[in-house]
């Protein structure tokens, strides 16, 4: 799932057009990196915490040359899953199926897992995404969306 995907899933929702959607979204995703920028941290009850860490100076090494290199202290962004989102998803990870979150926010039957975490950095060689976070297995959205 992309960003569009999400815009098409929000317009759909509260039936507004696309491009008024983007709006929405571009204003909560900038208020999500404003916030963690800031603050260093942002809790969405049950959904998860997005925290900043920051990484120690490190030494690197180039697995073909085998030549070293040093890798600079850096803060890092990551995310730690909420109980009901760390539930739901647990619930639904032997399923090919996409998720779906009900309306009520509470999915059933659901039982506890492990702690999900995913880390997000930025370096020389560009954005890089480590995730130890349970797979969501999520498929594609089928084309009968309307605009």
């Amino acid at each position: 799932m992309i960003k569009i995907d999400i815009v098409k899933r929000v317009a759909k929702h509260l039936k507004l057009k696309d491009s008024e959607a983007l709006t929405v979204v571009d204003a909560i995703i900038d208020s999500i990196k404003e916030t963690v920028c800031e603050d260093n941290r942002l809790e969405i009850r049950d959904f998860g915490v997005f925290k900043t860490k920051l990484r120690k100076e490190r030494t690197g090494r180039n697995p073909r040359n085998r030549k070293e290199y040093p890798i600079p202290a850096r803060r890092v962004v990551t995310f730690k899953l909420g109980r009901e989102l760390k539930e739901f998803s647990t619930q639904q990870s032997g399923r090919s199926q996409p998720l779906s979150v009900p309306a009520s926010g509470n999915p059933e039957g659901s039982s506890a897992g492990s702690a999900g975490r995913s880390e997000v950095s930025s370096g020389p060689s560009g954005p890089a995404v480590g995730s130890s976070a349970p797979s969501l297995n999520q498929e594609p959205p089928t084309s009968d969306e309307s605009d």
